[in-house]
């Protein structure tokens, strides 16, 4: 009784915490947490360095340039032939120099690692969105468990509502001589027992409100909003589209573009084995003049131009390794596609069972809980009647409480696997 009255104490510490919660709807807690979650956060950023290292193997195509500048000048003394200290000052001495290298033929390397980086960004869009939707599974499926921790308080409620009711009926009976004392002692554990319920049910809902802050990234305390919890999961695509959206969904795009980055990659392995061809242009001036001066004299100045070819006859069978090596990626690559596709085939199979699994319980569970209430309605009349006993009458409480619990679970359970067929597709239903 001490535990009982203890936990009783914290009901309004717990109703507090609710009503601070503030309300939030399904679709503005997905785009706060695709925008502040550390996992969307670095998909965006791996997008953008891919697509800088497009921009860097654009360049390799254009000459690199290269300027230097400097001079010099030095004084002193000296000791001349006459052993006098005598002062020295020489000129200042300038060199500068600027020169441009570009490399004509590469055997096709920088063309190749330019479609590779371009498949790179392509894998890098398709794990951002990927990303976005694991994200918004993962906050739907929280947002889906504060719906259901509310709808686990509300049968909570009704569960101490019955029982005190049918605490007062077992008083009123025990009080007029036609029931035992036991039936009011057991009416008032079932009354402890509702409270305790109900208890759980608040605490779980502050949990479900914390943990989806967190998803969110709010530093205040947020909650589903009330109008959610009728959230239909009814999808009107077909079983057959949506196979097909899940065969080309943001995880096979993933592993198509890395498939095809790997292809590239392979082919650019094997341009060592050709030669290549550079070019440069270098531009010298030098001068020696008694006064500082920014450039030297264009009068005295140096030009060379240069071709070399360079062609790698052996080097250690490095060629090889490389040549081995990308064809292993490439191979993976194809094998991970294989994968991909057949995974989430797999996947979509599976969640679309549960989704109509799910969806067949709630109906015969909701039939569940109404043939409860009129059972335990009828118990309770025949209770007040003295036609039954109070074991009935508990038994029928128990049976409609599984029931309502049952109805809960099949509401979260479809709720859950229409979220994850939409990441498996990469589009809201």
């Amino acid at each position: 009784m001490k535990a009982l009255v203890m936990s009783l104490m914290l009901v309004p510490g717990l109703l507090l915490a609710q009503d601070s919660a503030r309300p939030i709807s399904l679709d503005e807690a997905v785009r706060l947490a695709r925008r502040n979650a550390p996992a969307t956060v670095q998909a965006r950023n791996a997008v953008r360095q891919n697509a800088a290292s497009v921009r860097t193997n654009y360049a390799s195509f254009l000459p690199t340039l290269t300027a230097s500048s400097g001079a010099s000048r030095s004084e002193g003394t000296n000791v001349n032939q006459s052993g006098v200290l005598v002062p020295v000052t020489r000129p200042w001495n300038g060199n500068h120099a600027i020169s441009a290298n570009l490399e004509v033929f590469d055997g096709g390397r920088r063309y190749f690692n330019l479609r590779a980086a371009q498949a790179n960004v392509d894998a890098a869009e398709a794990s951002e969105i990927t990303q976005n939707f694991t994200v918004a599974l993962n906050v739907k499926q929280q947002y889906f468990a504060v719906l259901a921790a509310r709808e686990s308080e509300g049968a909570a409620r009704k569960q101490l509502e019955q029982a005190e009711q049918q605490l007062r009926a077992a008083t009123a009976r025990v009080a007029a001589g036609a029931a035992t004392r036991s039936d009011s002692l057991r009416s008032s554990i079932a009354v402890g027992n509702a409270r305790l319920q109900m208890l759980q049910a608040e605490n779980s809902l502050n949990s479900a409100n914390a943990a989806l802050s967190r998803l969110v990234g709010s530093a205040d305390i947020l909650t589903a909003q009330t109008s959610d919890t009728s959230e239909t999961t009814t999808i009107a695509i077909s079983e057959a589209e949506l196979l097909q959206l899940a065969e080309q969904g943001p995880a096979v795009r993933q592993s198509q573009a890395a498939t095809a980055a790997a292809k590239q990659s392979s082919r650019a392995a094997k341009t060592p084995y050709l030669p290549t061809i550079s070019a440069r242009f270098g531009a010298t001036y030098q001068s020696t003049v008694d006064e500082f001066q920014l450039w030297g004299n264009p009068k005295v100045n140096l030009y060379s131009t240069s071709i070399s070819v360079n062609f790698p006859i052996f080097n250690g069978l490095n060629r090889e390794e490389g040549v081995v090596r990308a064809r292993i990626a490439e191979d993976n690559a194809a094998a991970n596609l294989r994968d991909s596709r057949l995974n989430a085939r797999q996947q979509m199979v599976q969640q679309l069972g549960a989704l109509r699994t799910a969806e067949a319980r709630v109906q015969i569970q909701q039939a569940s809980v109404q043939a409860g209430e009129e059972d335990l309605r009828v118990q309770q009349e025949r209770y007040n009647l003295g036609a039954s006993t109070l074991l009935d009458l508990l038994t029928s409480q128990t049976t409609l409480d599984v029931a309502r619990q049952a109805l809960i679970q099949a509401r979260l359970d479809a709720r859950t696997a229409k979220a994850q067929i939409e990441q498996l597709i990469g589009r809201d239903l």
